[in-house]
This record gives C-alpha cells, sequence and structure tokens, in this order.
C-alpha cells in the first residue's frame, strides 16, 4: 500500500509523517507540501517529498499517482469557499489518479447549528464523503492541547484564563495524540473502510475552572478564570489574524457545542490518550 499525507510539514502533518513512518516502510509514503523547503528534513531522512497546489488539480493527480490512501490534512485558510473548493479539487485529483481511499481530518464542530465560522465546512465534509465513490473516514479533532503551552506565559500575566465559555466545558487532544490515531486509521482498513467518523478527545473535557486549576499546579503560578465577552476576547487577539473566528469558536463552546467526549482514540489505538495534567506537565518548561 501506498500512502500520501498532504499538509506534511505542518504542526500536525509532520506528526503524521512520523507516526505513519513507525507502520509502513518509508518508501511506501509520499508528502505532499505546499513549499518544499520547509520539508527539507523529511526529503535528507530519504522521504519522496513532492508540491501539491490545492488549485490546480493536474499537479495533484500527478502527484497522486500510484497512491492507494489519501490522507487528507486541509490548509488552515478561514475561507470556507476556498476550504470547499480545495477539497472538492482533491477529490477530483484522486478520481483522476485513481485513489480509492481517504482519511480526512476534520473538527469537532460539525454541527447544524454551531456558529464557529468554518463549522459549514466542517459539516460539508461527511455528507459529501458518503455521496463519493471513495472508502473513507472522517477524523475529527477536538481543540488542540498544543497552544496551551505557549499560551500559558501569557496566561500567567494575566493570571487568568480569558476564554467566553462560562461554565461549559471544551474537549481537548494532543497533536500527537492526533497524529498516532491517524496514522493508524490510514494503515488499518478495517477501520477506514466503513465510512467511520471518528472524534479524537481526552478521556474527559474540561470547565475552565478544572483547567485554569491544573495550570496552577503545572505553572506553580496562580492562574484562575475571568472570561471576556466573546468581542472583548475578539478584539484582544484581532491583530494576529484569526480573533473574530476564535471568538466564534468559543462562541459555540459556550452553548455546550465543543465538550463531547469519546472513547475513539483507545479504540484506534488501544491505550488511552494523554490527560490534560500529563500533556502539560511533559511540555512546559519554565
Amino acid at each position: 500500500m501506498k500512502y500520501f499525507i498532504t499538509g506534511a510539514s505542518g504542526h500536525l502533518g509532520s506528526k503524521v509523517v512520523t507516526e505513519l513512518g513507525k507502520l509502513v516502510p518509508q518508501n511506501d509514503i509520499r508528502l505532499g507540501v505546499h513549499t518544499p523547503t520547509k520539508a527539507v528534513a523529511f526529503q535528507r531522512a530519504g522521504y519522496q517529498v513532492v508540491a501539491i497546489d490545492y488549485a490546480d488539480i493536474s499537479t495533484m493527480m500527478t502527484a497522486f499517482t500510484g497512491i492507494d490512501v489519501l490522507i487528507y490534512i486541509p490548509s488552515l485558510t478561514y475561507e470556507i469557499r476556498g476550504r470547499i473548493n480545495e477539497f472538492e479539487n482533491t477529490l477530483s485529483a484522486m478520481t483522476s489518479a485513481g485513489v480509492k481511499n481517504i482519511v480526512d481530518v476534520s473538527f469537532i464542530a460539525d454541527q447544524y447549528n454551531n456558529p464557529f465560522q468554518m463549522a459549514s465546512y466542517y459539516a460539508y465534509l461527511p455528507a459529501r464523503l458518503a455521496s463519493s465513490p471513495f472508502s473513507y473516514a472522517v477524523v475529527k479533532n477536538s481543540l488542540y492541547a498544543d497552544p496551551l503551552v505557549p499560551y500559558l506565559p501569557e496566561l500567567i500575566q494575566r493570571q487568568n484564563i480569558i476564554y467566553p465559555v462560562g461554565d461549559q466545558a471544551m474537549s481537548f487532544i494532543s497533536r500527537q495524540d492526533s497524529a498516532e490515531a491517524i496514522a493508524n486509521v490510514a494503515v488499518k482498513r478495517y477501520l477506514r473502510d466503513r465510512g467511520q467518523n471518528y472524534l479524537l478527545t481526552m478521556k474527559q473535557n474540561y470547565n475552565m475552572v478544572e483547567l485554569s486549576t491544573i495550570m496552577t499546579k503545572v505553572t506553580g503560578q496562580q492562574i484562575g478564570y475571568a472570561p471576556t465577552t466573546p468581542k472583548e476576547f475578539a478584539d484582544i487577539y484581532r491583530s494576529e489574524g484569526d480573533g473574530d473566528e476564535l471568538a466564534s469558536m468559543y462562541h459555540a463552546a459556550a452553548l455546550g457545542l465543543m465538550d463531547a467526549t469519546t472513547a475513539d482514540f483507545q479504540h484506534i489505538t488501544g491505550h488511552t490518550p494523554q490527560t490534560m495534567t500529563e500533556f502539560l506537565a511533559s511540555n512546559y518548561h519554565n
């Protein structure tokens, strides 16, 4: 079997490469990247790296030729029409190249009533794949725990988490655990041949009082919870380019739409995911 990973040089994609490399021979893996210079380390390690452009079906068709399973990690655009067009172009290229199987990486915010700005894209994915000729699985990530680590110094300075989610909880998974699960789904046909829809989460979700208590314990600094309004949150982070998008996501959390937990990770891998305490303790270094 030959495997192709899109977005292979990204935060998640690079971890998927490593995890897939533990399960199948390296020469059975082909990496698709938008900027080959960002994948020099993989090239030096002997991986086949090809440039792909989601807007160019012919280029992707050439890149996908000879591939059995495509692991589709989307771009980071917040523009819904662009994200859908990229996915449709990918499916067209798969058809032309004769690729039969896809593992699609998605997100927890896929409910019809979810106000997150990208929710309609995530809701579209499983229905679109169900009407396609491909064998597939959708692997939905919950919120990544990873960004919490570089965020901790700011939270220590603020002395509070400020997410505008009220008393609601949110579900998390680490990119490392996500990558392990994605690689296993790709390799094990029985996990991806019936249109399965997985949600990767830690064993429990965390409300912000619970999360702040864990952060206080791990950092040794007092961190409480003082939520802003969604508008205040968007204003604080708008200069970074995604304030409004993040505010819409936390609005969804405040409605109780980001708190689901499952045992899917353990079902896929055979062991439990890291807890939030374990993750932060192993990754935070003062």
